[in-house]
């Protein structure tokens, strides 16, 4: 048995207890959330070609913040999300995740219990997609 195998069928065990699953899901959503938002906010900087530092001063953000946040991947808040895009011309929307996801992910989330494991996982990952 490999222990990518191990590590799998653990986490598995694991996702039984409705506390972790649920700890287990909105971390991973935040974290890919996070990095796929400033992902997208420094590709837009890059092809606006504005350096940190003017992304800073049109966002009216210390241009520290604004070095660490898209360079270390900092954990944003909603306020300096929306600033610095619109200092990019952008706007911030939610959108339904495709297919079953969001069902799977917000009944993972309610219930505690995930009964598609595999479909939980494709929702958790439609976070890493740009739009």
């Amino acid at each position: 048995m490999s222990e990518q195998s191990v590590f799998w069928d653990d986490l598995a065990e694991d996702l039984k207890d409705p506390d972790f699953l649920r700890e287990f899901v909105l971390e991973s959503v935040r974290i890919k959330t996070v990095d796929s938002i400033l992902n997208m906010l420094d590709q837009a900087r890059e092809q606006s070609q504005l350096s940190k530092a003017a992304l800073a001063r049109a966002a009216s953000i210390e241009p520290a913040a604004v070095r660490r946040l898209l360079s270390a991947r900092g954990n944003p808040t909603l306020h300096t999300v929306s600033e610095l895009a619109a200092a990019l011309g952008l706007r911030l929307t939610l959108e339904p995740l495709d297919g079953r996801g969001g069902e799977i992910l917000s009944d993972a989330l309610v219930s505690g219990i995930v009964s598609d494991l595999p479909g939980l996982g494709d929702a958790v990952e439609q976070f890493d997609r740009a739009s």
